[in-house]
């Protein structure tokens, strides 16, 4: 089967798997407790029936369920995702303000996260027993044990507050008229706590898997009789080592990113980072079901995508597959 060919596949299995995500998660959505149109009425201080009432059909929140999910699904075939009642703007607006900043996020701690445990994983393995080896293992577990929301905290208390290195919250510096080399830089020192933030967690796992698989392929037969032709070990770890030892850590790689998504709404909600994940919790608050929607459908494309990435990387790390 060509790269190609296997793309084609893959794609025509996302789409069902995405069919098959809006309708699981437009009928969980309904069955949770909370009426839209109350939260809408307390927040226009106008509770009384009437008004509600108004509210219910001005949305379609008063047609059947069945109705309210064929409508939905219509749309979305359509890319119309729906209104958000509670931002008064189309859905899929509202989302693609959002994402630049969450793909900004997500990317550069998962960026960092693969590259730091790459990196450190060949150290801990290039030290095995020794105290190297311990030192990064230990605090790989740490950061692997520790709660997102924990790290994220001290990391505003130590780097903002005490040390006064980085912002604390937000985007950008607010009110700041900057552009060009000066925009990019407030942007990456406002971007530099939430990325860590979110990257050690999954670096630890990288790390733990890249220095366990690189000690199992050294093990091997191939790699003996390498040393045994009398290969530099440069060449041995380079070309022997590291390229069979990358085979789990790609997989797992592209398993674990669309998690990013669900540690960006803890991490964007600490931060006040603008992004869809922090549009999430906003909207799960509100009962602005579907923003909520919108959101899932979206997220859920992203951990699809990522495994398709996933394939061809592993179909160009290894042609053998």
């Amino acid at each position: 089967m060509t790269l190609l060919s296997a793309i084609f596949g893959r794609a025509a299995k996302a789409a069902v798997t995405l069919l098959l995500i809006v309708f699981l998660n437009f009928f969980l959505i309904h069955a949770a407790p909370g009426d839209p149109a109350m939260v809408m009425a307390g927040e226009a201080g106008a509770a009384d029936e009437q008004f509600i009432a108004q509210l219910r059909e001005r949305f379609g929140l008063d047609q059947p369920l069945y109705v309210q999910f064929w409508n939905y699904v219509s749309g979305v075939v359509q890319l119309d995702l729906g209104y958000s009642y509670r931002q008064q703007m189309p859905v899929l607006d509202l989302i693609l303000d959002r994402l630049p900043a969450t793909l900004l996020l997500t990317l550069t701690a998962f960026g960092m996260s693969l590259l730091l445990g790459i990196v450190f994983g060949l150290a801990a393995a290039a030290r095995q027993g020794r105290w190297g080896d311990s030192a990064i293992t230990s605090i790989a577990l740490l950061f692997y044990a520790t709660p997102l929301f924990w790290v994220a905290l001290m990391a505003v208390v130590l780097f903002s507050v005490k040390l006064g290195w980085f912002p604390a919250f937000g985007y950008g510096t607010v009110g700041a008229d900057l552009s060009g080399l000066d925009l990019v830089l407030d942007r990456l020192r406002h971007l530099f706590l939430p990325a860590l933030t979110l990257g050690l967690f999954f670096m630890a796992v990288y790390l733990r898997m890249t220095r366990s698989s690189v000690l199992e392929v050294s093990q091997m037969d191939f790699v003996k009789t390498a040393r045994a032709k009398g290969l530099g070990e440069g060449v041995i770890r380079r070309r022997h080592i590291l390229r069979n030892a990358l085979l789990p850590v790609v997989t797992l790689a592209g398993l674990q990113a669309g998690q990013l998504v669900g540690g960006a709404v803890l991490t964007e909600t600490v931060f006040a980072w603008p992004g869809i994940g922090r549009l999430m919790f906003e909207s799960l608050t509100a009962r602005d079901y579907n923003t909520l929607l919108g959101v899932f459908l979206v997220s859920a494309a992203m951990v699809i995508a990522f495994n398709i990435i996933t394939d061809i990387v592993y179909r160009l790390i290894d042609p053998r597959i």
